[in-house]
């Protein structure tokens, strides 16, 4: 919450420094500002895009979220070979918050309400043939739906590992930054769809050439994870960085004055790959010879906490892998209604991103919806 009264904050004396008297810091904030007043319009076709008379963008938000990370892995215990597919699925996420802008440059933060344990922190830079976003997430989860394919477990054991519970949850950071040239920007807003700062007057598409940064770091290394850690052979933690490159095409259809519908669909070829693999090893296997670990008559409660008082894990160190060429992808939609200084704006956004690592591969698919509230000042 303190980044969000910061927030305020900052957006409460830039709009003071627009006001008041010429001289020193505020002088150059308005200088600054008629820079990108003309910028947001130089170039561009009047007819199809305009700038709105206040220049200030103060948006009240809603969000609604969801992050999969799928992570396989193959390996043998007691002589057996099996399969796990641990999936992390949140349930869809609500969050809220506020962007502040001028412009369309600005800053949004938004808390977690409902779901999981969160926040966002957004940055956005929009120009007349340009765009730039940052989008930082950061959650925990403790109940990953759990797929197993092996001879070591029965069809009641493979159950339950779809509901089991962590006592210490799955950390799950990510960073996506992605930028986007629009080769017909003299008719074309991708800032009338996304941040409001112009207004698209008439129908208009154009072809966009894109630029995607992604950093996730997964991370469930703890000695109560002793098991999962055990059945992905040994993995802890990942971390990915991956810079894609796309072409796409985007669509502004402008069917009554005030109302934008927006599409936009751009395939990514992954040609930075990176991923660093930390590695653990458990004491899963000393623990199977232990006649505890397979007596029955035991109470669930004692056997549950015997397991936890002696389960550990320990560094085995790290390894860094380039995992080659991949394919993803960034789709977007958006309607827009403008109405005076008011604006009501709702956007989706979603991405795939690929990985793997030897025995190991996985998936991170990404996906938000915006509602959101407007006033220009």
């Amino acid at each position: 919450m303190k980044a969000l009264k910061y927030i305020i904050i900052i957006f409460c004396l830039s709009l003071c420094g627009q006001m008041k008297a010429e001289g020193g810091v505020f002088s150059l904030l308005k200088k600054v500002g008629t820079m990108i007043d003309s910028m947001s319009v130089k170039g561009v076709d009047r007819r199809y895009i305009d700038a709105p008379e206040k220049p200030w963008q103060l948006i009240l938000r809603g969000n609604i979220s969801q992050t999969i990370v799928s992570m396989k892995g193959d390996g043998v215990a007691a002589g057996e070979e099996y399969d796990v597919n641990a999936k992390l699925k949140t349930v869809p996420s609500q969050y809220i918050g506020l962007w502040a802008g001028y412009r369309g440059y600005g800053i949004g933060y938004t808390v977690n309400v409902g779901g999981d344990k969160g926040s966002y922190l957004t940055f956005g830079a929009t120009g007349g043939a340009f765009g730039i976003n940052v989008r930082i997430h950061s959650f925990e989860n403790s109940k990953p739906n759990m797929d197993m394919d092996s001879e070591l477990l029965t069809e009641e054991d493979m159950e339950e590992m779809k509901n089991v519970m962590l006592i210490d949850p799955i950390h799950v950071k990510t960073i996506i930054a992605d930028g986007y040239y629009m080769f017909n920007g003299k008719k074309f807003s991708y800032a009338a769809a996304y941040d409001q700062s112009v207004i698209q007057k008439r129908s208009a598409g154009s072809l966009m050439a894109g630029l995607m940064y992604n950093y996730t770091d997964i991370n469930y290394a703890s000695d109560s994870n002793g098991d999962l850690i055990y059945l992905m052979g040994g993995l802890g933690r990942v971390k990915l960085w991956q810079g894609s490159v796309g072409v796409g095409y985007a669509y502004n259809w402008v069917p009554v004055r005030g109302l934008l519908v927006n599409v936009m669909a751009m395939p990514m070829l992954t040609f930075v790959n990176k991923l660093k693999a930390y590695n653990y090893g458990t004491n899963i296997e000393e623990m199977m010879l232990e006649p505890e670990f397979w007596d029955d008559t035991i109470p669930y409660d004692e056997w549950d906490k015997w397991y936890y008082e002696n389960v550990r894990i320990k560094p085995m160190g790290d390894q860094t892998f380039n995992s080659g060429l991949s394919i993803g992808f960034d789709t977007r939609a958006s309607i827009t209604y403008n109405i005076g200084r008011y604006f009501f704006n709702v956007y989706g956004q979603f991405n795939n991103i690929r990985y793997h690592h030897n025995n190991s591969n996985g998936y991170l698919n990404d996906w938000f919806i915006y509602s959101s509230i407007g006033i220009r000042l």
